[in-house]
């Protein structure tokens, strides 16, 4: 099964001399500072998009504030994803404190539930059995999973391009039941202290939202908000790996292959790099996972001059044209959906 077909590529990709050029420049390095300033600002941020909620207490105008909170979030989400790569430091213990605090409490999403999903992604990209970002949901990805579709499921696959956008502001609330499902049931690994966060952050999201507003405003603010979280972590991660092909298991079986072919870059200033997470350099971010978020744009001319020199495609694309990308695939796919669902 293929996502856009398979693609043929030499298999002798010289990933160790990769990963000796960038070792040599201390390119896999923590960056300690970078990440208290971020964290810093951060929390800075949440501050005073918290004191503006106190300051316009019971107006309409503090509804306002929603997209703010949901920037912040989003900014949040990535500081506790490059925590969770070990990228601030190397110590699982302290990794571990950065994400229960700034992923449970924070944003109210679970540490545990994500790693587990997140590796699984970083470990088969665009793998149809592997890769839980690409299995059957909301959106299929694959003309034959399309193809087996019934009922209102084939029809949101028909309309799934269409549908993209919208449904993408039902994802935060997703990711929240599903955070919630992972500690109800054994395995995660801090599991009481994850139940505890989660449970602090509703009641101190709810108790900010009830102080601070009126119970009609509250419920707008409320929708806002996790509405445009979703939108914003949704279209920050669809520009790397939609629409990219699958590959032969002698491609899957070489780490750079697998990494670099199922990727693709959105090349652009630190300003697009920090509304992103650093996410935009999304090959050399899946060739290094540990690499620190302002080391990935040194690295990327010596992964793109490495590629090109063992002849294998490195892609790169602007921001609008990736999507563009996206939904022309989902697209592609809605049309294998079967002929009774069509509208």
């Amino acid at each position: 099964m293929s996502l856009t077909g398979q693609i043929r590529q030499p298999v002798e990709s010289d990933y160790g001399e990769l990963v000796r050029q960038i070792r040599v420049r201390g390119l896999l390095q923590p960056r300690p500072r970078y990440y208290v300033v971020l964290g810093s600002l951060n929390l800075v941020a949440l501050l005073l998009a918290v004191a503006g909620l106190v300051l316009l207490r019971d107006s309409w105008w503090a509804v306002l504030l929603a997209p703010v909170f949901a920037v912040v979030s989003g900014q949040i989400a990535f500081f506790s994803h490059d925590a969770a790569h070990r990228q601030i430091s190397r110590s699982s213990r302290v990794s571990a404190m950065l994400c229960l605090v700034h992923g449970n409490l924070l944003n109210g999403l679970s540490y545990g539930w994500w790693l587990d999903k997140h590796n699984a992604h970083h470990a088969h990209p665009n793998d149809l059995e592997s890769d839980p970002d690409v299995a059957v949901g909301a959106f299929v990805f694959d003309a034959e999973q399309a193809g087996e579709r019934r009922g209102m499921a084939a029809w949101l696959t028909r309309h799934q391009a269409g549908l993209f956008f919208p449904m993408l502001t039902l994802e935060a609330i997703n990711l929240r039941v599903s955070s919630v499902r992972a500690v109800l049931r054994p395995g995660l690994r801090y599991r009481r202290t994850e139940a505890a966060l989660l449970l602090a952050h509703g009641v101190l999201y709810a108790a900010l939202l009830v102080s601070t507003l009126t119970w009609a405003q509250a419920l707008v603010f409320l929708a806002v908000h996790q509405a445009l979280f979703g939108v914003y972590l949704g279209c920050s991660f669809a520009p790397a790996h939609k629409g990219m092909p699958t590959l032969t298991p002698e491609q899957d079986s070489d780490p750079l292959l697998r990494q670099v072919l199922t990727a693709r870059n959105v090349p652009g200033g630190p300003f697009l790099g920090l509304m992103l997470g650093g996410l935009n350099l999304q090959i050399e971010h899946h060739l290094f996972p540990s690499m620190p978020r302002p080391n990935l744009r040194r690295a990327r001319p010596i992964v793109r001059r490495h590629c090109q020199v063992h002849g294998i495609p490195y892609l790169e694309t602007t921001l609008l044209a990736s999507y563009g990308l996206a939904f022309r695939h989902l697209h592609e796919v809605a049309g294998s959906a079967p002929p009774s669902a069509r509208s």
